[in-house]
């Protein structure tokens, strides 16, 4: 029996797609380009969400730490969420909503960037974090959900992707995630300055096959 394919949801994405490479161009070039600025300089991006926006957060920190397309350095950014035995210590002692905000206060230094992500845009975990951050002098962007919501008010800049559905809205957060990071590798490209930074992590890896690790 032949089983007719649902494309409703493709249907939904092809919608929101069209308006939003347009919108999120200028956005995302202007973050990579920043991005490239302050961990070339030695500052770091912490990231953080909830649900599947955690593993979306989480997705751009793999390829900061590792690499977008082509070998480059690696920069620092950190996933506060991934970090389980911290959060849940958090969670148990302070609250859920304080999971992020103080790890925010004890990483968090002025040149740093947050970015945080939310289908609803409406978290008060994040919410409470973006307000540690801005405490500190921080840089907080936030990948949001449609317009108007409580993260797009609290943060410096936002993306607001207009979708009908969460599932839509974290694809197109995805799709945000990649054109942030080509943006980064250009700019990393075009300055040799940050290009020639050489962490300390490379004369490891140069010894670690010689030991056999």
């Amino acid at each position: 029996m032949k089983i007719d394919t649902d494309v409703t949801h493709c249907d939904d994405l092809m919608k929101a797609l069209e308006g939003f490479r347009e919108y999120a161009t200028p956005v995302v070039n202007r973050w990579g380009a920043t991005l490239a600025d302050r961990l070339g300089s030695g500052s770091r991006l912490l990231v953080a969400g909830n649900g599947g926006s955690a593993a979306q957060a989480q997705h751009l920190t793999a390829e900061l730490v590792g690499r977008y397309r082509d070998d480059r350095p690696p920069f620092s950014a950190l996933a506060l969420h991934a970090d389980t035995s911290s959060t849940t210590a958090i969670a148990n002692d302070y609250g859920v909503q304080e999971i992020f905000a103080r790890q925010v206060a004890a990483h968090g230094r002025d040149a740093d960037v947050l970015m945080l992500l939310s289908t609803s845009g409406a978290s008060e975990n994040l919410l409470v974090a973006a307000k540690e951050a801005a405490r500190l002098g921080m840089t907080v962007w936030a990948l949001t959900g449609p317009a108007p919501n409580p993260l797009e008010g609290a943060a410096d800049t936002a993306l607001c992707v207009e979708a009908a559905t969460s599932a839509t809205v974290q694809e197109l957060h995805l799709v945000a995630v990649h054109m942030l990071c080509e943006s980064f590798d250009r700019t990393v490209e075009r300055r040799p300055a940050v290009e020639r930074r050489r962490p300390r992590v490379d004369r490891w890896a140069d010894t670690a096959g010689r030991d056999g690790v």
